[in-house]
C-alpha cells in the first residue's frame, strides 16, 4: 500500500527540461536564444548568442533587476522580465520574441521517465498535482504529451497570487486535491522554493534539476511513496 495519497510535482527542472537552462559547452540560455533568433529569420551563430547570454546574465546580476521578480501575475512577471532585457540592451523586437520563445508552454521537453512515473502513480491510486512557480497556463503541454489524464489538478502561482516557498501555495494545491499534508509528498528540484514544501508540513523530496530529457531520476518518487516500478521491457 502507498505511503501516501498525493504527490505534488513541481514542473520546470523536475518534469521538464528548461529551454533557458545550461547546455554543456554552451552559453547559458543557447536553446531559448537560438530557438527565437531562427524564428525571427534571423542567423543565429555561436558569438551572437554568446553575446545576448552574457548581457542577459550580467543584467539579471543587478540589484535592480534581480529584486522584486514575481510569478505572483502575468503581469509582475513581464514587469520584472522588462527591467531585465531593458537593462542588458536587447532591442526590443528582439525581447518580446524571447519573451514569447520564454512563455511558450509547448517549448519544454518532459523527461523520458515522466509518462512511465504519472501512470504508476495513478495505478496506484494515488492522486497528483502540478505546483508550479509560472506566469503561464501549462496544461497544453501536458495535453500535447498525452499526460493530462494522469493529473488530477494544477495549481499554478500567476493564477492564485501566490509563489512557493510561501506555505498557503502549499496548502492550495492540497485543498484542492483533500488531502491533509502528512498525507502528500512534494517532489521538486530547488530548495529555496520546493523546499517550503517541509515548512507546509509536507514531506519533500528534492532532486536534481533536469538537465537531459534521457536522465531518468523519477523513480525515486516512486520508491518515496512505496510503489515498486513496473520492470522495463
Amino acid at each position: 500500500m502507498p505511503y501516501f495519497k498525493a504527490v505534488l510535482l513541481d514542473w520546470v527542472g523536475t518534469l521538464v527540461v528548461p529551454k533557458w537552462g545550461p547546455v554543456p559547452g554552451r552559453p547559458r540560455g543557447a536553446r531559448w536564444i537560438e530557438r527565437t533568433l531562427l524564428h525571427l529569420g534571423l542567423d543565429a551563430p555561436e558569438t551572437e548568442i554568446r553575446r545576448i547570454s552574457t548581457a542577459l546574465s550580467e543584467a539579471g546580476r543587478l540589484p535592480e533587476v534581480a529584486r522584486n521578480w514575481s510569478d505572483t501575475s502575468a503581469d509582475a512577471h513581464r514587469e520584472g522580465y522588462t527591467r531585465w532585457v531593458r537593462a542588458a540592451g536587447i532591442d526590443p523586437a528582439l525581447a518580446d520574441a524571447l519573451y514569447a520563445t520564454l512563455s511558450d508552454p509547448l517549448g519544454n521537453a518532459f523527461a523520458k521517465d515522466v509518462a512511465p512515473t504519472l501512470a504508476a502513480l495513478k495505478a496506484a491510486g494515488l492522486q497528483v498535482a502540478l505546483i508550479s512557480d509560472i506566469h503561464f497556463d501549462i496544461r497544453p503541454a501536458f495535453v500535447r504529451a498525452g499526460l493530462d489524464a494522469h493529473v488530477d489538478s494544477y495549481a499554478l502561482s500567476f493564477e492564485h497570487g501566490l509563489c512557493k516557498p510561501d506555505p498557503a501555495f502549499f496548502g492550495v494545491a492540497l485543498d484542492r486535491l483533500g488531502v491533509r499534508p502528512e498525507e502528500a509528498l512534494m517532489v521538486g528540484d530547488r530548495s529555496a522554493h520546493d523546499g517550503g514544501g517541509v515548512e507546509a508540513g509536507l514531506t519533500t523530496l528534492l532532486l536534481p534539476p533536469l538537465t537531459r530529457t534521457t536522465e531518468e531520476r523519477l523513480h525515486l518518487v516512486l520508491g518515496a511513496c512505496g510503489i515498486t516500478p513496473a520492470p522495463s521491457r
